[in-house]
């Protein structure tokens, strides 16, 4: 999946300092573009020697190489990089650079969506000990922004629901949806399914997480048993496809990057789940 880099490893402690020529410095323009070149399935970034380092924040840590993130939208490409969005880098890429994408994509738009208090309106401004906004006039804190969401493997038999959505991917899923306040994630495995195929769902068991960058997201996958009386009524608003794809004839996607894919592949190979 993206996030396993080894023997790469992330350090996203919270170290502020100014970058230097050898430091990643990330640019994004006012959509979320983020500006690399790209080849020969591999991403570079702009350094510290190419991007000024006045008005940037430090991100993070991969193997030492520190990454920093400009707060000003850049306006032009510098001569050899383009913008790219992070779904495009999906297929361009993968291992630590693309995990640092998605990563720094993550606290970039956090930045970029609380530049102004929520209480006051007053400017937000980085926190100097910790990953934190604060409010320059009334001093409210505010902390990055982790949205859970559940992935579902739904069995039945020798079969698992398989789903495209309606818009956006356009390969093989599984049911997936977000928690809503109040809601246990097991509720929301209950309701996204219910909700997305007409199916009840029973045995929720939890497989494994992972963080997406692209949505903000934590996904967390989980299998479970779909009641033998269920029948398929697909959300048309949500899905353009769901239906039971038995495992010899389930279609991967075509990288092993996400949750979703590994959930299917584990499925699939006769994995125990």
């Amino acid at each position: 999946m993206i996030q396993d880099i080894e023997p790469s490893r992330l350090d996203n402690a919270f170290r502020p300092g100014i970058p230097e020529e050898k430091d990643f410095v990330l640019l994004f323009d006012v959509d979320g573009r983020i500006l690399v070149r790209t080849g020969d399935g591999k991403i570079r970034f702009t350094t510290g020697k190419e991007v000024p380092a006045d008005g940037t924040v430090y991100l993070f840590s991969v193997d030492g190489d520190r990454y920093f993130c400009a707060l000003t939208p850049a306006g032009t490409a510098l001569p050899g990089f383009e913008f790219r969005t992070v779904r495009e880098l999906r297929d361009a890429g993968s291992g630590k650079e693309l995990f640092a994408a998605f990563t720094a994509y993550h606290l970039w738009r956090w930045y970029a969506e609380n530049r102004r208090c929520g209480r006051c309106g007053g400017e937000n401004r980085c926190h100097s000990a910790e990953r934190a906004l604060q409010c320059s006039i009334c001093g409210h804190v505010v902390y990055p922004r982790i949205n859970p969401a559940v992935i579902v493997g739904v069995i039945k038999g020798d079969s698992l629901l398989i789903t495209r959505y309606r818009k956006g991917y356009a390969h093989n899923a599984l049911v997936a949806g977000f928690t809503e306040i109040g809601e246990t994630l097991e509720q929301t495995v209950h309701r996204e399914v219910m909700e997305e195929t007409g199916v009840r769902v029973h045995n929720i068991r939890y497989y494994k997480s992972q963080p997406w960058g692209m949505a903000q997201d934590l996904l967390v996958g989980f299998y479970c048993g779909a009641d033998e009386e269920s029948v398929i009524r697909m959300d048309p608003n949500e899905l353009k496809y769901a239906e039971w794809v038995r495992r010899e004839d389930i279609v991967l996607q075509p990288n092993n990057l996400s949750l979703t894919n590994e959930m299917m592949r584990m499925f699939k190979e006769g994995k125990k789940v």
